[in-house]
């Protein structure tokens, strides 16, 4: 049985990811150092280690989100939940705003009115921001077809992260995205949520600068 260890609060983190390097190294998982920071997070989120080979990463992804968070682009999620996921003082020290319009009484109206979701609307209300966008999305599939037309359109957002997790549409969005020509960072299958889209941002910030 496994005894509580009694730690300093700033202790706990680093504590986790060295019990997970202990484990991959159990495991003889060697993850490549340019996604390693955001694979570690997404670990240390979900305490699920089956995102080592779920993830994937168009080429330089890590690179173009830091350098795009650098120089302030700001992060448009489908939650409120992986909004407030977001470390928002690594956002303010880079100087980068973050968005979600899912509970927007105008994007409520106009999803009403066209017989769409909340979060293809929400996504729509987005590239209408005067910024530079990065895109996560742990929830919604719609959210992701949607960027995916509007890049067809012309719209190009700095990346999408598209993690979704469910049953319905999930793993054709996730695919769907992957076959466009923007950076993504994508988990394959079904797994994801709003925690691991909020952690992928906060593996960017922190990479960024973002963190003290």
């Amino acid at each position: 049985m496994e005894t509580i260890k009694h730690l300093l609060p700033a202790d706990i983190e680093k504590n986790s990811f060295l019990i997970i390097k202990e484990e991959l190294k159990k495991m003889q998982i060697k993850i490549p150092e340019e996604v390693e920071p955001v694979v570690m997070r997404v670990i240390h989120t979900t305490a699920d280690f089956d995102y080592v080979s779920s993830l994937c990463f168009s080429e330089d992804a890590l690179s173009i989100g830091i350098n795009a968070l650098k120089n302030g682009a700001a992060i448009v999620t489908d939650t409120n939940m992986a909004l407030a996921g977001i470390n928002k003082s690594a956002l303010k020290k880079l100087g980068c705003n973050s968005y979600c319009f899912m509970a927007d009484e105008d994007v409520t109206k106009k999803a009403s009115a066209l017989g769409m979701t909340r979060a293809a609307v929400s996504m729509q209300k987005a590239v209408q921001l005067n910024e530079k966008i990065i895109f996560a999305i742990g929830n919604a599939p719609t959210a992701l077809v949607e960027i995916c037309s509007l890049i067809e359109q012309g719209f190009r957002p700095e990346l999408v992260v598209g993690v979704p997790v469910g049953f319905v549409n999930v793993v054709a969005a996730k695919e769907m995205l992957m076959k466009t020509n923007v950076p993504f960072i994508v988990n394959r299958g079904r797994k994801g949520g709003s925690n691991v889209a909020a952690a992928i941002c906060n593996a960017l910030l922190y990479c960024g600068g973002g963190r003290a």
